[in-house]
Order: structure tokens, then sequence, then C-alpha cells
């Protein structure tokens, strides 16, 4: 009998089963406080699980943001107007969701965290960043924690400056973190935290807070001046960056650094970079919100092991050079789970001279750059989705961007040799889910442009795979592979891309569009 009870438990079980899996638990939902800095949507209102979500208005595009824990999160997006919805998208389309309309709203379902941008018509599109569960927040205060509202430093949120109140709790917590063998940690409140030039030593965590935002004015008397950026002849400086031969940093939490772009545009003509690692090492970042730089965003510089986790990078398309991040003669470093919306590229490699303009007031030699990993990525640009280059003027090696959707862009793919005479080398696209090509872009406007230019000297490309690539939208050019004399693109695997309305891999170049090519070497097609 007990036999038949145990059988008759276990067919229970298995029937049962696929019904239990399919009405998984409610996720636990984190929604985080939205300062006033952030005007609401006239668009849109947004509810997870039944709790209410801000939505910010944006140049662009709409903004929502919270975090969800295990299981499923029921998101329904309404239109504010209460019009009837009569289409909508999801991207990234790979995965799937669909949505129930009812009148002005969409439902839908998500089993996991994910990067979305909804679009419902006549409506600019929303993006929907959910982040992983928060498991790491320190406390408040303790031991080893340095409160920047605390005493001794007494700094105040709001639009006087706490530079020197959150500079001194950040060496600090660096003397406390090098004496005691561990990271000393500033935690930063909600709120907005008005800021000139701040640097991160070593043995130091910098946490914000949900809903801290530390912003960037472009007042001059603030900051220091790092370097000259010819292309738009401004100053750029540095919000935040790493010492000098500095190690063992992290940035993390829920916050926002905000560069306030527009600022930069004004009198003071000063542009932003609002995060640059530079000659540190052991260097981690993780949830933070990087917002409306004036030039290139985050800029790992001649540093090894560096990592860059659940990032989110929102720029505005009406504003040039603001590229997401840009790894500059680095190596050991990863880009995982990421999203990047600017104008100019999300995610790209760079390598320069000692006389290049960002560099010419650094100390220090140039870097090759090896071993880059970008991974789970989601870019919406008017220029690459993602790319090496334009600057080779050192080395770069194993490169990889892997399972990566372009939401939308000029180009999908890219290696643009476009300075110096540099190799690049052992360059790999994996996993690639091409949407939309919308822009164009130097006369581009393709799924991909392999491609060398004459200046500074020219440099080869050499092995160059891409992988499982399905291009939804192949563009209105011909994509192209084109070296230059002395200095060709060579040893391109292209290993089962799927071009639009095929239901098999592409066999040819010309089933690929590839029909621009020259100065190249051997290029592989294989299943």
């Amino acid at each position: 009998m007990r036999k038949v009870r145990a059988l008759f438990a276990a067919l229970l079980v298995a029937v049962l089963a696929p019904a239990i899996e399919a009405q998984a638990a409610p996720a636990p939902i984190q929604v985080y406080p939205v300062q006033s800095i952030y005007p609401a949507s006239p668009d849109y209102r947004l509810t997870v699980n039944g709790q209410s979500v801000p939505v910010t208005d944006y140049a662009g595009y709409d903004i929502a943001q919270f975090a969800m824990g295990a299981g499923e999160a029921v998101i329904r997006v309404t239109k504010v107007n209460n019009t009837a919805i009569g289409s909508y998208s999801i991207s990234p389309a790979k995965l799937g969701l669909a949505g129930s309309i009812s009148g002005a709203t969409l439902t839908f379902t998500v089993h996991r965290d994910e990067y979305l941008i909804v679009k419902l018509d006549g409506r600019p599109n929303l993006v929907i960043a959910i982040d992983p569960a928060e498991t790491n927040r320190p406390g408040s205060s303790g031991t080893g924690i340095f409160n920047v509202r605390n005493a001794p430093y007494n700094a105040q949120p709001g639009s006087g400056y706490s530079t020197t109140p959150f500079q001194n709790a950040l060496n600090d917590a660096a003397a406390w973190g090098s004496a005691n063998g561990r990271q000393g940690i500033v935690y930063v409140p909600a709120g907005v935290w008005t800021l000139g030039t701040i640097y991160l030593r070593s043995n130091l965590a910098l946490y914000l807070e949900p809903g801290a935002v530390l912003r960037y004015t472009g007042e001059r008397s603030q900051y220091d001046v790092h370097w000259h950026k010819n292309s738009q002849d401004r100053d750029i400086t540095w919000f935040i960056s790493t010492r000098f031969s500095s190690s063992n940093i992290s940035i993390y939490g829920r916050g926002t650094i905000d560069g306030n772009g527009r600022a930069s545009l004004g009198p003071s003509n000063l542009g932003v970079n609002l995060l640059t690692p530079i000659y540190t090492s052991n260097f981690r970042v993780d949830g933070i919100t990087f917002r409306e730089s004036s030039s290139w965003a985050i800029m790992p510089s001649r540093s090894t092991d560096l990592s860059f986790t659940n990032l989110k990078m929102f720029n505005r398309f009406d504003m040039g050079e603001n590229d997401g991040i840009d790894v500059m003669e680095s190596t050991g470093v990863t880009v995982r789970n990421a999203i990047g919306i600017g104008l100019d590229d999300p995610f790209s490699t760079k390598t320069w001279q000692a006389s290049t303009d960002l560099f010419a007031r650094v100390p220090g030699n140039p870097r090759p750059l090896d071993n880059v990993l970008f991974e789970d990525l989601v870019s919406w640009t008017y220029c690459y989705g993602v790319k090496v280059g334009q600057g080779v003027m050192q080395t770069q090696s194993n490169v990889t961007f892997r399972n990566v959707v372009v939401h939308d862009a000029a180009v999908g793919i890219g290696v643009h040799h476009k300075y110096g005479s540099a190799e690049a080398r052992n360059l790999r696209f994996e996993d690639v889910d091409i949407e939309r090509l919308t822009f164009t872009n130097d006369s581009n406007r393709t799924w991909l442009a392999l491609w060398s230019g004459a200046s500074e000297g020219v440099g080869p490309v050499n092995g160059v795979t891409l992988a499982n690539i399905r291009v939804r939208n192949a563009g209105t050019t011909a994509a192209r592979i084109n070296g230059q004399p002395g200095a060709l693109i060579s040893g391109v695997t292209l290993h089962r891309i799927l071009m639009p309305g095929s239901g098999s891999y592409a066999t040819s170049l010309s089933q690929m569009n590839i029909t621009n090519v020259s100065n190249n070497g051997p290029i592989s097609i294989t299943q």
C-alpha cells in the first residue's frame, strides 16, 4: 500500500508541476524614489504587481526604473490621456513578450529582471529598466561606514555644493579601509547632491541609496579641467575619477550620477565625463544609473580588472559625442547586463597616442587593450550599436560582444579602424539581434560595417568572428568589409547569419547584403 501511495503521490506531482510553474509567485518589487528635478511623464502611468512606479519625462524617451526579486512581475502601462491603444511593441523582441490591451492599458508579464523598451502608438518610447533585487545594501551607519549626512560631514542635499564634505568622507573611508584591509564605505542617502570634482582613493566603496543623485552643474569654478576636446573645441572635466595607482574601489547601489548635460552647453562650455577610472585596478560598478553626459560618459582608461554590472546609461539624442562607455587602453574589463541609449556609440573600445587630446595632460605611456567582454546589452543609438574603434593607435585584442540587442542604430555591428596603424585582432560578435536601423552615420545605414580609414596611419584587422546574428532590419546601404592597401581586413568568419524574411542562414555574401568589399583577406561562411 505504501508503494501505491508513493506512486500516486509522484504521479500527482508530475501532473501538477506544469501548473505550479505556470503560476509563479509575484516578485517582490522595490520602487525607487524619484527626485523632483525629474518631471513626471505626460504620456504614461505604470504599475507593477499593483504598485505604482514613477515614470519620468526625458528628451527622446520616458524612463521608469525599479528592482524585482524572484517571481513574476505583472506590468501595466497606461496612456495618461486614456485613449485606446491601437498597437504596441516590446523590445527586446527575442523575449517574445506578448501583452493584452484593454482600452488605454497594455498588460504583460516578465519573469526576471530585464531592460525593456515599450512603444505605444502615438507616444514616445518608454524605457522600463528592471534591475535585479538589491542584496548588498550596507547599513547607513556603523563601523567603517561614513554617512555624508552625519557628523562630522553634515552634508545637505539641495542646490548648495557638498563637494568638501563628500571629499572628506571619501578620504576618511579610504584611510579606514587601508588601515583595516578592506573597503571603507561612504553612504549617500536619497536626495540631490550638488558636487564639484570628486576623486576616489584606494580601498573605498561609494554607496548610492535609491533616490540619491550626484549632480554636475557645469559651473567652471567648481571643477578641475582634465583635458581639451579638439573636435568640440571645449574643455572637459572628469566629474568623478580615481587617483592614479589606486586599487580596490567600488561604486554601487541604485542611485544616479547625473551629468546635467544641457548645463554644460551654456556659457561655461565645460563638458563632462561622468566617471573616469584611470590608472586603477580592481574597480567595480554595480547598479548605478548614468544620465545626460555631455561628453563620453564612462571612460575606463589605462586600467586593469574592472567590472560594470547592471549599468544604465541614459543620454540624450540632441547632444553629440555623448558615448556611453568607452573602454580605453585597459585589460580585463567586463561590462555585463547594461542598457545604453544616446546619440553616439553606447558601447565601444578605443586606444590612443600619448599626444591625443584626452591623454595629453595625463602622465605615463599609452597601453594596448586586451581581454574585454561586453555581455547582455541593449543598445539604442543614432550611431553604432556595438563597435571597436575609431581609435586603434595601440593594439586591440580579444574583444567580445555577446548577447546583444540593437534596438535601433545606424550600424548594428562595427569595426571602424579610422585612427592609427596598430592591429585590431581576435574580435568576436556573438548572439546579436539587430531590430531596427533607422539612422545614417558616415553614409552607413547597415547591419555590418568593418572598415578602415586613413587618418594618422592605417592598420590591419585580423580575425573577426560574427556568430548567431539575427538581422531583422538590414538597413538601406550595403554591408561592408573595406580594408586599406597594405592593411587588410582578414580572417572574417560569418557563422549562422539570419537575414530579414529568411527561414535559413545565409550561405553567400550577397544573401547577407555584404556587397561593398575591398582590400580584404579570406572570408569564411559557416553553418
